[in-house]
């Protein structure tokens, strides 16, 4: 069973959708019991980092997500990716989860300033490294991101990466801990691969 993670800022029907279209068990849930006892867990995510990981920490659900990681996959999606890393510097500075080695910064700070923010559509994306998340795509196909900040100083976490004027890591993972800044369920059928793919792991 597969526990997507609810604390108030998810996007969490069409994530369960796509869930329940691949045919997997899965349960939206605020619940503790429910992360103890789920094989894998998906933490989502839409808005601003600083709100969200105020959120979360209103659950009580922060430590529980942080030792169920060590234990069994997860997988952050978009600012769940973002809220894995270290610290964010969106409006201020805020301390993330701490699961993988990063910071989310700015893409406005590192791109030509005639590209659009927040980085919105369709993105190759490449294939950095191997792995079991990989096993129903290929290198170079297309996802779908919107987002205006993105992790940096994660170079040994990164598996694939989208090019917006700079590398930006699409899909990183340390230990059991997977992240996608773009959106698998709005990705179509590669997106689909993906998540299929997560679930086997």
């Amino acid at each position: 069973m597969i526990a997507v993670v609810d604390y108030g800022v998810g996007n969490l029907f069409s994530l369960s959708s796509s869930l329940k279209f691949l045919g997997l068990d899965c349960v939206v849930t605020n619940r503790k019991e429910d992360l103890l006892a789920a094989d894998k867990i998906i933490l989502p995510g839409v808005g601003a980092f600083g709100d969200a990981i105020r959120k979360l920490n209103e659950t009580g659900l922060t430590d529980t997500v942080k030792e169920q990681a060590k234990l069994k996959p997860l997988l952050g999606i978009c600012l769940g990716m973002q809220l894995l890393f270290d610290k964010s510097l969106e409006f201020g500075e805020h301390e993330g989860l701490g699961l993988i080695p990063g910071v989310v910064a700015p893409l406005s700070d590192d791109i030509n300033p005639q590209l659009k923010i927040p980085h919105m559509g369709w993105n190759r994306l490449e294939i950095k490294k191997d792995d079991p998340i990989f096993k129903y795509f290929k290198s170079g196909e297309f996802v779908y991101y919107v987002h205006s900040f993105y992790a940096k100083d994660c170079t040994e976490s990164v598996l694939a990466v989208s090019y917006y004027d700079v590398a930006v890591p699409g899909l990183v993972r340390k230990g059991k801990v997977y992240g996608a800044q773009f959106h698998p369920e709005k990705s179509g059928d590669a997106g689909l691969r993906l998540l299929k793919a997560f679930a086997e792991i």
